[in-house]
């Protein structure tokens, strides 16, 4: 952890709405007039899409599987070196992961390539990364270790494959039968290493739809923010003012100790509500317990 170059993450799997959040913490380091670094988990990832569909068949024909969720597919070491270069330095190097064509044609590039490593921008107020493994802990990496503020984004899990499936097969371009084909391949991964890291965060947002979700798999649409809940658990934060929180979270309620519930509608501002003191507690160099 570092009081001078904090480092924040959103961490969860793929399709469980990271990128929402990370929008809203966008607005919240404007509103600061923060200038924040980014780092997006994919630039960890080790292969191009050509790379991993060769992979993928290799471990098929051995019996065995490979995912983007768990250290065959993704160099931890590299993204460990990362946070503890920005936690001493303020600097460091970035790339991106170009998933769609939209994404790969100003760089002149395929679908399912990176672009080059580049630099950080210089003197930036903090490091923002978003991504799968912002909470990663193996025998030889420990990334949760170097993060200032850990947030966990965790759909149930029916509502995570069913954002998956409609965002692979809508936006990215992949098959139905791909999207179900990696579903499964990834559970193993996705036990061991994806879930894990929500033990360590320092606020979960649990969306929960109040829509059936029974078979996801045959879902032709997401549930919106107001066909769902948001479950938001606090873990060894002190200072959370709950009293303030329900009185302007309207349909809020409190479900255990450190466990407040909004409608889904108010996570937006839920989270600016939450998240904007615990970094200003960070740029004020106080690390959170």
């Amino acid at each position: 952890m570092s009081a001078k170059h904090p480092i924040i993450a959103v961490t969860g799997s793929s399709g469980a709405g990271t990128t929402t959040t990370s929008l809203a913490f966008r607005k919240i380091f404007q509103q600061l007039q923060l200038n924040a670094a980014r780092i997006d988990g994919d630039a960890y990832h080790r292969y191009t899409r050509p790379e991993m569909d060769a992979e993928i068949r290799k471990a098929r024909e051995q019996g065995r599987h490979i995912s983007y969720f768990g250290p065959e597919a993704n160099d931890f070491s590299q993204l460990e070196n990362s946070f503890i270069e920005y936690g001493k330095t303020g600097t460091g190097h970035t790339r991106k992961y170009l998933h769609t064509y939209d994404e790969a044609m100003p760089y002149n590039q395929l679908p399912g390539s990176f672009t080059p490593w580049q630099a950080l921008p210089e003197e930036t107020d903090l490091l923002f990364y978003e991504g799968l493994h912002g909470g990663i802990v193996t025998a030889k990496q420990n990334v949760a270790q170097h993060v200032d503020l850990l947030v966990g984004v965790v759909p149930i899990v029916n509502l995570e494959w069913i954002q998956k499936l409609i965002r692979d097969t809508g936006e990215r371009e992949h098959s139905r039968e791909a999207v179900l084909d990696s579903v499964v391949r990834s559970m193993d991964d996705y036990i061991n290493y994806i879930t894990p890291q929500f033990s360590r965060t320092h606020i979960n947002f649990q969306r929960v739809p109040t829509v059936d979700t029974s078979d996801p798999f045959s879902a032709k649409s997401i549930p919106t923010m107001d066909e769902s809940l948001v479950v938001i658990h606090f873990r060894g934060l002190t200072g959370i003012d709950f009293p303030y929180l329900l009185a302007m979270l309207q349909g809020s309620f409190i479900s255990q100790t450190n466990t407040l519930v909004i409608p889904g509608g108010k996570f937006g501002l839920a989270m600016e509500l939450i998240i904007t003191p615990l970094i200003q507690q960070l740029l004020e160099g106080r690390i959170l317990e």
